[in-house]
């Protein structure tokens, strides 16, 4: 009889033991997850302190491009109104866009390229967009490794119970396939 006692005991601290260490994990990758999202924000942050440098450099010469300059601010505005990081993630494609389409009319107007100011600004931006895309590669490195880890089992039992839901990926905003186009 006490074998037997000792077996449910045993059996049920093992149960205890892999229901808590899932949850730890799952804790452990969603805090992951929101640490390298606050990387991401690191690197538009200094984006957003290199863009209004970057647009009064250039409105000078740029006058007949408002509507860039006003997207801009429109989905800076949108960015930092978001709340949560699924919502920074979806808002940050409107500014890629946007100043996607800025460095491309940087890129066509030869004055304005020469001019070293904005020359400077140019190559911060331009090093800032490639630590951006780092970091979002390794944000989505994680949500791919903590979106696995939720689906199989025996974790996707605890992740449903304990109310862990798939995370969504940055992706990029549609259309950013096709380089934008200016006319001069």
């Amino acid at each position: 009889m006490n074998k037997i006692w000792i077996g449910i005991i045993g059996g049920g601290l093992l149960l205890a033991f892999m229901f808590f260490g899932t949850y730890n994990t799952l804790v452990s990758k969603t805090t992951a997850i929101d640490g390298q999202w606050a990387q991401v924000e690191t690197q538009y942050q200094r984006r957003f302190d290199l863009i209004p440098n970057l647009v009064e450099s250039t409105k000078g010469f740029l006058t007949q491009e408002k509507t860039i300059f006003e997207e801009i601010a429109r989905a800076r505005t949108q960015y930092g109104g978001a709340k949560s990081v699924d919502e920074k993630v979806t808002t940050a494609g409107a500014l890629d866009s946007a100043l996607g389409r800025l460095l491309v009319i940087v890129e066509n107007y030869p004055n304005l390229k020469s001019n070293e100011t904005v020359a400077s600004l140019m190559d911060e931006l331009s090093g800032t967009e490639n630590r951006i895309s780092v970091e979002r590669r390794r944000f989505n490195e994680l949500v791919q490794d903590y979106n696995l880890t939720i689906k199989k089992i025996p974790t996707n039992f605890i992740a449903g119970l304990m109310g862990f839901k798939a995370r969504p990926y940055f992706e990029a905003s549609s259309g950013a396939e096709t380089p934008p186009k200016v006319e001069l």
